[in-house]
């Protein structure tokens, strides 16, 4: 039947769809001190219950940092979930790195390894490790990887078995082609410790053993993968799983159990094993565990070495099997998986079979790559990350010296193997450092979004994203289901304190009758009236601004209001925001944003509006250019800053200041591009929380409470921020029903006010 599934895969579905699937990572890290020593302290107390966390854990050490992805619909997105948790631990930790290799770091006796803590309700998870320390040694159990977790997307499988209509149910056909994948993988797996394997020596505090020798070795070994090899952490003995069905594949494991081989089916470390999550049935997704991390890339695995997994995934599924798998030929694939970990850095291998032939490995390794080539071909695969993986891996087969373990070994040569992998960690955390505010793989949502989503998972906050464009997402956690938009659209405010805030007229209606004082103005419908109060307000400063309006979009400040035609384009430009604009009085002074949760002021930020400092040489526009270079500077509030516009409305802008693009600017001169002060604009954000007056938080307050809402961001003109409040000398301009609060955690001057974590204490997610 596989065979006829093979041809009909080929005539029966053409295209990316062969793409689809599910993937998730799992990462092993150990923690060490600066010396390289492992830590000895506990798992950080920030990340809570080891157990229930979905995405922070520990493994067989209490040292021994666990990151899981969730399963994710695309290779991209799986990496950078990682790398963000990576990125999360890496912060969180206290004069401690994360050890960037499989093999471990300077290890203490056996005894002085501390086992995983799990509590009361964790008992068993510790006895499980206190039998492994006792059966293998704990100093094995520090050998670290990474897993792949890959199932095919059910659409795909689903498609196959409609087309095919074999005499089996769907969830039967989809435990065939999954052990099929299984067991092609255990036989080729050799391939990619051949292009990938990167743990080549261990430190003097390891002493290596193969279960294959009956003596300790010196342990300055030298090999492609250790970790892969005899060496590595294996099972005692050969067990060899019956992979011809899912009953069969159960009973052997029974077997092995009853035997006393096994403790427990769980014990059995196969490179490739199939997980039974959905029910002990059938087969839910199948589980890489071959797979070193590498020391050259902070997550561990590069976007390159996963799509090859992938495309491994599929040529195992496609291709035809040599032989059945059972115990000789389990044996076999043993033998070639541990023989190119041990001598896979000689260019070329050489491997001898069972019938005494010789052949090239790296032949053997060109004839798969070129067959995985082809495969996609005739799928009518179209995907460059695909291409330019498989691409690479011909190109290492080529050039093997070029693989990433020989840079592994040239700076281990040059200044030891602790030093070397310690100045990796250490670069990887000023990397984390650096980036501190992006969810990596998510960089196209909103940045507050993003930075929300970091402390959901530093919290271990399940969700998900229900629209990605529309930064729409879901947070689970103990029963306490949480819908949010763009960060702070949150189930807290009621609909109609939304629409008020929205709508700028109401809210200066509100606000005025609770006694606060607000710009006056009036409102307008039409152009043509609006343009005719000229006459009335000519000589005065005004703000020009849509009804209804967010980010400064449509806003002109004209603060001598001496020019017609600027007033009537101000109104143009108004109206092509909304059908109703507003025409208010410009309060002189600086603006400063309040952002209110829950009845508390959580932080104060003045935005100082997009600017240059001349200095004499370049013109505006070059100065803009060369600001707008800063990493923190992007488009559409993906960075903490956006880059200052050369538009229409800065143009005019500098125009009243008799001022053009080309104009050169003295030395020192600060030259204002805009008025009004949004960060969205290019401003530059400030923080102010502990420099102004509590008067005014109190009136941000009752400003809130007028529109009974419970998360906004205030926006306050404040003529003498240093002065108390009184009845003149502020004003409220507006309450924004969506405030950005990336602003204020990562701010151009000032403290980080850390308003991700206070909204998600707001809705329910405490640490």
């Amino acid at each position: 039947m596989e065979r006829d599934f093979f041809q009909s895969a080929f005539n029966s579905l053409k295209g990316n769809s062969w793409l689809d699937g599910l993937f998730g990572l799992e990462k092993e890290n150990i923690r060490v001190d600066k010396r390289g020593n492992m830590a000895q302290t506990l798992h950080p107390k920030v990340f809570g219950n080891k157990l229930k966390h979905p995405y922070i854990t520990t493994d067989f050490s209490e040292s021994q940092v666990e990151m899981i992805t969730p399963p994710l619909p695309d290779i991209r997105q799986a990496l950078g979930f990682l790398e963000t948790i990576h990125d999360i631990v890496s912060l969180e930790l206290t004069d401690e790195y994360l050890w960037p290799q499989s093999i471990p770091p300077i290890l203490p006796d056996d005894e002085l390894i501390p086992i995983a803590q799990y509590g009361e309700d964790g008992k068993a998870d510790r006895q499980y490790r206190e039998f492994l320390s006792q059966k293998y040694g704990a100093k094995n159990q520090m050998f670290s990887g990474i897993h792949f977790n890959f199932s095919f997307s059910d659409k795909l499988l689903q498609t196959l078995y409609s087309k095919m209509n074999p005499p089996l149910t769907f969830e039967e056909f989809k435990d065939v082609a999954y052990l099929k994948t299984v067991r092609q993988l255990l036989r080729m797996r050799w391939l990619y410790i051949l292009l990938y394997g990167n743990s080549p020596v261990v430190d003097s505090t390891m002493t290596l053993q193969c279960k294959l020798a009956p003596y300790p070795i010196d342990h300055n070994v030298v090999a492609l993968s250790i970790r892969n090899s005899c060496y590595g952490y294996q099972n005692i003995g050969e067990l060899y799983p019956d992979y011809s069905s899912v009953i069969n594949f159960k009973s052997s494991i029974d077997q092995m159990v009853r035997e006393q081989k096994l403790v427990a089916p769980k014990e059995l470390y196969t490179p490739v094993r199939p997980k039974f999550i959905n029910g002990p049935d059938h087969i839910s997704y199948i589980e890489l565990r071959f797979i070193d991390i590498d020391p050259l890339t902070k997550a561990g695995i590069t976007k390159e070495a996963l799509h090859f997994l992938h495309a491994m995934c599929l040529y195992g599924l496609l291709s035809d099997e040599a032989d059945v798998f059972e115990a000789n030929a389990q044996s076999k694939a043993n033998k070639y998986h541990g023989g190119v970990a041990l001598y896979g850095l000689n260019t070329p291998p050489s491997v001898v079979d069972e019938n005494g032939v010789q052949f090239n490995i790296w032949q053997k390794a060109s004839t798969h790559i070129q067959e995985m080539m082809d495969l996609f071909q005739k799928l009518e695969i179209k995907n460059d990350d695909y291409l330019k993986s498989l691409l690479h891996s011909r190109y290492l087969v080529e050039n093997p010296k070029k693989r990433n373990v020989f840079n592994v070994l040239e700076g281990i040569l040059k200044i030891g193997y602790i030093p070397y992998h310690m100045k990796m960690a250490h670069d990887y955390l000023e990397e984390s450092r650096l980036k501190d505010y992006n969810f990596i793989g998510l960089e196209d949502m909103e940045l507050s979004t993003q930075i929300l989503l970091r402390e959901a998972i530093r919290r271990g906050v399940s969700f998900e994203i229900l629209d990605r464009k529309e930064n729409f997402i879901r947070l689970v956690k103990t029963g306490n289901i949480q819908y949010v938009k763009q960060a702070t659209k949150t189930s807290l405010d009621n609909y109609a304190s939304i629409l008020a805030m929205e709508n700028k007229l109401v809210t200066k209606k509100i606000l005025a009758e609770h006694g606060l004082r607000v710009a006056r103005g009036s409102e307008y419908t039409n152009a043509e009236t609006a343009k005719s109060d000229f006459n009335l307000l000519q000589g005065q400063p005004v703000v020009v601004k849509p009804n209804q309006t967010n980010f400064g979009i449509g806003i002109t400040i004209l603060k001598e209001n001496r020019d017609e035609l600027t007033f009537q384009r101000a109104v143009d430009i108004a109206f092509e925001h909304d059908s109703t604009i507003l025409i208010e009085e410009f309060i002189p002074g600086k603006e400063f944003r309040f952002f209110i949760i829950d009845n508390e002021v959580v932080g104060i930020l003045h935005r100082e509006p997009a600017n240059v400092t001349g200095d004499g040489l370049k013109t505006i526009q070059e100065l803009v250019e060369m600001k707008n270079q800063d990493p923190l500077r992007g488009k559409g509030y993906h960075t903490p800053l956006e880059k200052i516009q050369l538009g229409e409305a800065e143009s005019l802008f500098l125009n009243a200041q008799h001022k053009h693009f080309d104009t050169v600017p003295e030395m020192g001169e600060t030259i204002y591009l805009r008025e009004n002060s949004n960060i969205s604009t290019g401003g530059d954000s400030i923080d102010y929380t502990d420099d102004i007056p509590a008067s005014y938080q109190r009136i941000a307050l009752e400003a809130a409470k007028a529109l009974n809402v419970r998360i906004t961001g205030l926006d306050m003109m404040i003529s003498e921020p240093a002065q108390e409040a009184n009845d003149h000398n502020y004003a409220i301009i507006e309450l924004n029903f969506n405030p950005a609060i990336h602003i204020h955690c990562h701010p151009f001057k000032g403290k980080d006010r850390k308003l991700n974590e206070k909204l998600m204490d707001a809705l329910g997610y405490w640490l």
